[in-house]
């Protein structure tokens, strides 16, 4: 694979068509330093403002991998270990109904194999997140006492380490548990540990924070209405503290790729948890992305021309996003529809990754 070139006309023709499905679409590769950038459609469609790689949004589970590179870092320092407990870290929280935390380790957290049911697909979540509910819920407040409680009250899915399922209430978890070992919030964490020292500027946890710090992009929602033509509505504004370590995170296409440059080079992490996180377990069919590998807070996919690619994906309302690149990092893009219906991860982001991680058959990515 020639890593000194891009199609870049090849990956402007889907941005084209991502942007006619949604309000707008942007694409950021980086290589080597140098960027490329390939936009279209609009961040507000109120104003017309085009997408630039310097507007902050909700990006979803990719926050996932930001909570497991913090967690490896502290088991590096020996602040933690993988092999601990929930309940040496959270004694009582995980109890009853079939649970119990002294069966369930970090590692079970981090890798989805704890067998919790994921908060997120509780009933009555759905109803105030995925439908006409958003609209009066997308203030509420949250602790992850509550997300969890949410979880525990739905049996096991499965006993820990015995099977996979994709489950958001792992890293509500894993977020407790790197507050508690590290005496920090989780905003700090992230502030002192990851967004300074890459100096990322637009990268926050916003913890009960409703709005953005900077330039953002719009996030529209047709609240899961399946018509071509439902209304839209704009839920820029909400209270992402049911994403908690999840997927509240706020961050720009330009810090994304940094983020996850740095992290794929081994700058983040050691190299014996760089082992730990790129262990790949293949995603059981119908659990989560088919033909996809899970490790510790990052997935991988091998591309229709043989190269694997490492990163995540995240939805949140108003927003899709798609963070991935070769280990290494050598290549990486970071990709976002300021739109939620539809699958882009099932479709169009999986196009996007063919052409940027294609055989060379354009000019060199400039800056």
């Amino acid at each position: 694979m020639n890593l000194q070139a891009i199609d870049t006309a090849a990956v402007q023709k889907l941005v084209d068509k991502g942007a006619t499905d949604y309000p707008g679409m942007i694409v950021q590769v980086r290589e080597g330093g140098r960027d490329w950038i390939g936009s279209a459609g609009v961040a507000d469609v109120g104003t017309g403002q085009e997408r630039l790689p310097q507007q902050q949004f909700r990006v979803g589970s990719i926050t996932k991998t930001f909570t497991a590179t913090l967690v490896l870092q502290l088991a590096a320092e020996y602040a933690l270990s993988l092999d601990d407990t929930v309940e040496k870290w959270l004694p009582g929280l995980v109890r009853g109904n079939g649970h119990d935390g002294n069966r369930i380790t970090v590692r079970h957290l981090l890798s989805h194999t704890s067998g919790l049911f994921a908060f997120t697909l509780d009933e009555e979540l759905m109803r105030r997140y995925m439908g006409p509910g958003l609209l009066e819920h997308r203030f509420d407040r949250w602790t992850p006492e509550e997300l969890v409680k949410i979880s525990l009250s739905h049996a096991p899915e499965f006993e820990p380490g015995e099977g996979w399922s994709y489950s958001n209430t792992n890293f509500v978890l894993a977020g407790m548990i790197l507050e508690r070992a590290s005496g920090m919030t989780y905003a700090e964490l992230v502030e002192h540990r990851i967004a300074r020292p890459l100096k990322l500027t637009g990268t926050y946890a916003p913890g009960h924070e409703t709005g953005y710090r900077d330039r953002y992009v719009h996030g529209y929602t047709r609240l899961m209405r399946p018509e071509a033509d439902a209304p839209s509505h704009d839920v820029s504004e909400q209270n992402a503290s049911y994403g908690a370590a999840v997927g509240e995170l706020i961050s720009t296409t330009e810090d994304l790729t940094a983020f996850l440059g740095a992290l794929l080079a081994g700058r983040l992490l050691p190299p014996a948890q760089m082992a730990e996180m790129f262990t790949m377990t293949p995603v059981p069919d119908g659990k989560w992305l088919d033909g996809y590998g899970y490790g510790l807070g990052i997935s991988s996919v091998k591309l229709a021309n043989g190269t694997t690619v490492h990163g995540h994906g995240g939805m949140i309302a108003g927003n899709w996003s798609y963070l991935y690149g070769t280990l290494g990092g050598e290549r990486v893009t970071a990709q976002h529809v300021n739109g939620d219906w539809g699958c882009p991860p099932l479709d169009l982001f999986p196009e996007v990754l063919e052409a940027v991680f294609a055989p060379a058959a354009g000019g060199p990515v400039t800056a």
